[in-house]
C-alpha cells in the first residue's frame, strides 16, 4: 500500500474511533443526567424528550463537564494521529487554514458523522430507555436565535483550535486542555437552549438513530459552519495585522528572554520571533574568542 493511502487510512480510522469515544462518553452522561432529572422532577409532559428541556442545572453542569472533559481526554489521545478533530466544524476550519489537504479533510467529515451515528447507536444499544440526547430548542427559543446561538459557540471553540493547536508555541502540547474547557464552558450555555451541539456529527447521530429529525435540524449544520466561518475570519484578520507584534515576548523562559531585543515598534512578526539561544550563544563565544586572538595578536605585535 503507498504511503500516502496508508497514511490517509490510518487518520481515517483513528478520527472514527476518536470520535466515536467522546460521543460515547458524551451521549451516556446525557443518559445519565437525563435520568436523573425525570427522577428529580417527575416525567416531563413535553413532547420533546430533549434534556435540554428540562432546567436543572445540576443536569446541565453534569452535561458539560462530561463533554468538556471526553474532548481533553480524547484529543489528547489522538491528537498525534489524526489531530483530535471530532467535529466537522473543526475540520471545516483547518482546511480554510489550509492544516488539512482536500482528501484527508473529506475522510474525516465522513468518518466524524458515521461515527456520531456509531456512538448514538451503541448507547441507544446499551443503555436502558429511550435514546434522549438529541438536541432541540428549548421552549421559548426562536429558530433564528438557535442559529445564531450554535453559531457564537462554535466560533468560540474553532478559534482556540486556530491558536492553541494551528498556531505553533511552548504550551501546544496543552492545546486540548483549552479546547475541552471551551466546550465546557460553551455547552453550559448551549445545552438548555439549543442542546449546545457545537457540531453536526453530536446533533446528527441521535437524529438517524432514533429517526426524529425536527424541521429545524438544519440549524445545527448552518450554525456551526457559521461559527467556523466567522472563526476564519477573525483568525485571518489577526494574522493580516501581525498580532504577534501586539504583546511580543509573552511565550519566552528566561534565556529566551536573555537574548529577546526586538525593535521598540515592530512592524512584522519574524521581528518578535523566539530567539534561537544556543545559535546566539555560539555567535558571542565566537565573538569572544575572535576578540582574545586579536588581542593575543596585538601584544605579540607590540612586543
Amino acid at each position: 500500500m503507498p504511503n500516502r493511502v496508508r497514511n490517509e487510512l490510518i487518520a481515517t480510522i483513528a478520527e472514527f474511533v476518536g470520535t466515536f469515544m467522546f460521543l460515547f462518553f458524551a451521549f451516556g452522561a446525557a443518559q445519565v443526567a437525563d435520568a436523573a432529572a425525570i427522577v428529580e422532577s417527575g416525567p416531563r409532559t413535553q413532547t420533546n424528550n430533549s434534556i435540554s428541556q428540562a432546567p436543572n442545572t445540576s443536569a446541565l453542569l453534569y452535561i458539560s463537564l462530561a463533554s468538556g472533559f471526553s474532548l481533553v481526554a480524547n484529543v489528547w489521545v489522538f491528537y498525534r494521529i489524526s489531530g483530535g478533530l471530532f467535529n466537522p466544524a473543526v475540520t471545516l476550519g483547518l482546511y480554510l487554514v489550509g492544516a488539512l489537504k482536500p482528501v484527508r479533510a473529506t475522510l474525516c467529515f465522513i468518518a466524524q458523522i458515521l461515527a456520531g451515528i456509531a456512538a448514538a447507536a451503541v448507547i441507544s444499544g446499551i443503555l436502558p430507555g429511550p435514546l434522549n440526547v438529541t438536541t432541540t430548542l428549548n421552549n421559548g427559543m426562536s429558530i433564528t436565535r438557535g442559529v445564531f446561538l450554535e453559531m457564537f459557540l462554535t466560533a468560540e471553540l474553532v478559534f482556540t483550535v486556530f491558536m492553541l493547536a494551528v498556531e505553533k508555541h511552548k504550551a501546544t502540547y496543552l492545546a486540548p486542555v483549552g479546547i475541552g474547557l471551551v466546550l465546557f464552558i460553551a455547552e453550559m450555555t448551549g445545552v438548555y437552549f439549543t442542546g449546545g451541539s457545537l457540531n453536526p456529527a453530536r446533533s446528527f447521530g441521535p437524529a438517524v438513530v432514533t429517526g426524529r429529525f425536527e424541521g429545524y435540524h438544519w440549524i445545527y449544520w448552518v450554525g456551526p459552519f457559521l461559527g467556523t466561518l466567522s472563526a476564519y475570519a477573525f483568525y485571518e484578520l489577526m494574522k493580516f495585522s501581525e498580532y504577534k507584534t501586539v504583546n511580543p515576548g509573552q511565550d519566552l523562559n528566561d534565556q529566551e528572554d536573555k537574548f529577546f531585543q526586538p525593535p521598540e515598534d515592530p512592524s512584522t512578526a519574524e521581528q518578535v520571533e523566539t530567539p534561537n539561544v544556543p545559535a546566539q550563544m555560539a555567535d558571542q563565544i565566537a565573538e569572544r574568542v575572535a576578540l582574545a586572538i586579536d588581542r593575543r595578536s596585538l601584544d605579540i605585535a607590540l612586543g
